[in-house]
């Protein structure tokens, strides 16, 4: 299990997030799967952008530069939607809709992935 941490906010974003861990997984995403349970994540990387193609609930998307910095936030993206690409971005955290309200994460906050 990985664990997501807002340094800057003091806050955990996730406590049970999973890593994609190959080309496959990461195209995969949370394609089919049921809604995240609250602490839960995924993260992606290498990715700096996302897709939300099959998917049937919405997310909460924390794109971060290779200084764990947060460059870039999706607040609630439904599915059926393309996402932007987020130049600089390494790796994109997806998390259960309105975690980033709940921790109150902005752009420019720094995170620790553990």
């Amino acid at each position: 299990m990985t664990t997501i941490r807002n340094t800057t906010r003091g806050t955990i974003l996730a406590d049970n997030a999973h890593r994609a861990k190959n080309f496959i997984a990461r195209g995969r995403g949370l394609m089919f799967t049921e809604p995240l349970a609250a602490g839960g994540g995924l993260v992606i990387a290498p990715c700096n952008s996302i897709h939300m193609f099959f998917m049937r609930y919405p997310l909460d998307v924390v794109f971060i530069n290779d200084r764990n910095r947060v460059i870039f936030l999706y607040e609630g993206i439904r599915p059926w939607r393309v996402g932007r690409i987020v130049k600089g971005a390494k790796a994109a955290i997806e998390l259960p809709v309105s975690t980033i309200a709940a921790t109150g994460t902005r752009v420019g906050d720094t995170l620790r992935v553990e």
